[in-house]
This record gives structure tokens, C-alpha cells and sequence, in this order.
């Protein structure tokens, strides 16, 4: 299995990118290999510097870098030097031995934009959706769309619904799971008229455990597995629910450790037990479910674990033929495609 990775990609690249991809080698197959995306001289200078074995590494040096701020689509379209398309471009299904995964934790609109343009969509889905996997006090769930399309329309959220239970099926190992779509209320008549005509959509789905309308609080609560939203109400959730998360740990961790300092250290190990299981780093990166390949998209303040995270999520996926689930499933509810 070859898995692209874009070094350049991230607040912290290339060095933590790097040093992800390097910690990532030890969890490789004898017959997997890393194909790198960047700054050629970078890339080998990190490899004699740390005396890497290349035996698994293919390097392929690119000119461009997309900027974390530059307007996605324009900037897929004039470099196309640049890591994100070139790597894009050798996932496409077309080339000979095509990259089986892609992971970025760059501009996130340019990777949605560049995966869409060379790796193309699988046949039935109409709008590709970021898939995150969130903890909550219930467990992990799906939430799924968290920026890749941000004015969906019925049919793109009742997809959403179907390629999310695919996922929380075959990568969290949740039987039958609930699927759920976020709304204002959970009264039939609540939403606008897209979201109650994705409702409609959902139940006349065979093999879907559709249960209703979520409001925000329900979806930390354990009321759903998998959570469909359109892109910018799953993103601002998202970064909202991290920014909160972190909060809290740091605040407990003061507030015990003004009351008694010997009592922080005792519970010290719990705190981080308990951080982990919050902590974004630990899944990786999020796949684009609905295009043809494996295209994960990682934190843009990825760090060396999140992507070694990130390439081992990516051999998963790819092995648990995820697509193939979802390309079968399509085409048994016409409904949905048209």
C-alpha cells in the first residue's frame, strides 16, 4: 500500500510531518511504502539527519506551497506545483499504481478541492463530507459535515446519513448505529425546509436506523452515533467542543492544584487519561468520505503523533473497504442519488 503524505501541509510542517512520518514507518508493512510531498531538499536533509531507512520512503519534490489562508479552489487551480495537487493528482484511479490514501493537514478547502477534481466522487455520491470521529461522555461518534460543504442540499445530508453509518459501522464497531440530524428542535415542523426534506429522505432509507432530529446538547449526551449537519453549523461544533474540552482540563488542574498540591499529583495520571480521550491528536484526521481513494484530513495544528495517528487510520480505512460499503449501499436507494 503506498500513502501520500503532504509534508508541507500544517502549522508545523515539515517537522513534525516529518517526524509523524518517520514514527509512522515502525507500523508499516514490509510491503507499504510512504510517498512524500514537499520540499525535496527538506525531506532529505530530515532523512540523513536522523539516519532513516528509505527502503520504505518514496520522495516527490514539489515547488508550491498552499497557503493555510489562500482561497481554496484559486489556489488548487494556479499551483499546481504544490503538494496537496500534486499528491492529489497521484491518487487519482486513473494513473498506474495510484496512491491507496492522502493525508494533509494543510488548507483544508484546497485538500476537499483538489481530492474532488483529480480523485473524483464514488459513483453515486453527489458532495463529498468531512467525517470526524468525536468523543463524547457516551463514546465516540460521527459527525459528519464539518467544512467540506457548507450549503448542503437534502439529498447531500441524507447521503451524509448513509456514509456515516457506514463508517461508525466499519471503523468505530458500532452495530446498528443511530443516525440522528442536528436541528434547532426536535418538533417535525422545526428547520428549514432542506433539513425537514433530509429528514424525509432518511427514514425512506431501508437499513438505516434513522431516529429524528438532535439539538446540540442531545449529541454529547449520548442520543445519537452518528450526527449529520451541514458544514460550517458541524465545523463551528467541532472547534467549539475542542476549545472547551481543553478549557475545562486546564481549569480543573488549576483549581486542584490551589487547593491541594498533593492531590493534583495523585490525580495527575487520571487527568491525562481522561485528556487523551478528548484529544483530537489521537484520531489522526478525518477522511472526505464520498471520493474515490482515501483522503484524510488532519488538524491544521497537527503534530508528529497526530500524523503518525493519521497514517496508521489510513491503512485502516483503505483495508476495511469502506467505499466499496458505501458505492453498494447507494445504489440500493435510488432516492438518494437523483
Amino acid at each position: 500500500m503506498r500513502i501520500g503524505v503532504d509534508v508541507m501541509g500544517g502549522d508545523n510542517a515539515p517537522a513534525e510531518i516529518l517526524k509523524g512520518c518517520f514514527l509512522a514507518l515502525s507500523h508499516l508493512k514490509p510491503e507499504d511504502q510512504l510517498v512524500l510531498f514537499g520540499d525535496g531538499a527538506i525531506i532529505n536533509e530530515a532523512l540523513d539527519e536522523r539516519r532513516i531507512d528509505r527502503s520504505q520512503i518514496e520522495i516527490v519534490a514539489t515547488t508550491e506551497v498552499i497557503g493555510m489562508d489562500e482561497p481554496p479552489v484559486d489556489a488548487v487551480r494556479a499551483k499546481k506545483d504544490s503538494s496537496i495537487v500534486v499528491m492529489a493528482r497521484m491518487a487519482s484511479p486513473k494513473r498506474d499504481n495510484c496512491l491507496a490514501a492522502i493525508i494533509s493537514a494543510g488548507n483544508t478547502g484546497a485538500c476537499v478541492a483538489a481530492a474532488q477534481l483529480y480523485m473524483r466522487r464514488l459513483d453515486g455520491v453527489i458532495r463529498p463530507g468531512i467525517a470526524v470521529t468525536v468523543p463524547t461522555f457516551a463514546g465516540p461518534i460521527v459527525l459528519i459535515d464539518v467544512g467540506a460543504n457548507i450549503e448542503p442540499k437534502a439529498s447531500h445530508l441524507a447521503q451524509y446519513g448513509v456514509m456515516g453509518d457506514i463508517y461508525a459501522q466499519k471503523v468505530l464497531g458500532i452495530k446498528n448505529p443511530r443516525v440522528a440530524l442536528m436541528n434547532v428542535g426536535g418538533e417535525e415542523q422545526k428547520g428549514t425546509q432542506e433539513v425537514r426534506d433530509a429528514r424525509d429522505l432518511l427514514r425512506a432509507t431501508d437499513g438505516l436506523n434513522f431516529t429524528g432530529f438532535v439539538e446540540g446538547r442531545g449529541v454529547f449526551n449520548g442520543e445519537a452515533d452518528v450526527v449529520i449537519t451541514d458544514g460550517i453549523v458541524g465545523n463551528v461544533m467541532l472547534k467549539l467542543a475542542e476549545g472547551l474540552s481543553s478549557g475545562i482540563f486546564k481549569a480543573l488542574a488549576k483549581e486542584v492544584g490551589a487547593i491541594d498540591p498533593t492531590l493534583a499529583l495523585r490525580l495527575e495520571p487520571v487527568v491525562k487519561s481522561l485528556y487523551a480521550k478528548y484529544d483530537y491528536h489521537e484520531h489522526g484526521g478525518a477522511p472526505l468520505l464520498g471520493v474515490n481513494g482515501v483522503c484524510l484530513i488532519s488538524h491544521g495544528s497537527s503534530v508528529a503523533r497526530t500524523i503518525t495517528n493519521a497514517v496508521r487510520r489510513a491503512h485502516n480505512f483503505v483495508d476495511l473497504g469502506v467505499n466499496d460499503l458505501i458505492v453498494k449501499r447507494l445504489a440500493t436507494a435510488p432516492h438518494l442519488v437523483a
